[in-house]
């Protein structure tokens, strides 16, 4: 199974700049050994398991919550494909077969 989530989480009581928070988040996202790839925007995460990215969600916000951050903003959306694996590099190179090379 491959569950993708695409995810932004970030407290809206603190300074206008959210890097110092988000990089907290990242941090634990980088430390949970799933792949993820960081965009401007969110950032996408594959797990094999649906309980396996919601601990993780769930880890992401305790350590806004550790920070001392009393409201948090967060979008996630799931993609969950039973039987198949690693979409977030196939789903790229599926869409490059047709139009060569997206991303640089």
């Amino acid at each position: 199974m491959s569950v993708l989530v695409q995810m932004a989480m970030f407290p809206t009581d603190k300074s206008e700049s959210k890097a110092k928070e988000v990089s907290k988040v990242i941090e634990v996202i980088k430390n949970s050994g799933y792949s993820y790839q960081l965009t401007s925007m969110c950032t996408i995460i594959e797990t094999n398991k649906m309980s396996e990215a919601l601990d993780l969600i769930g880890r992401c916000y305790k350590v806004l919550e550790d920070l001392g951050c009393n409201r948090v903003y967060s979008t996630i959306t799931f993609d969950i494909r039973k039987n198949h694996e690693d979409r977030m590099t196939q789903k790229i190179k599926s869409v490059e077969s047709y139009i060569g090379e997206v991303s640089k």
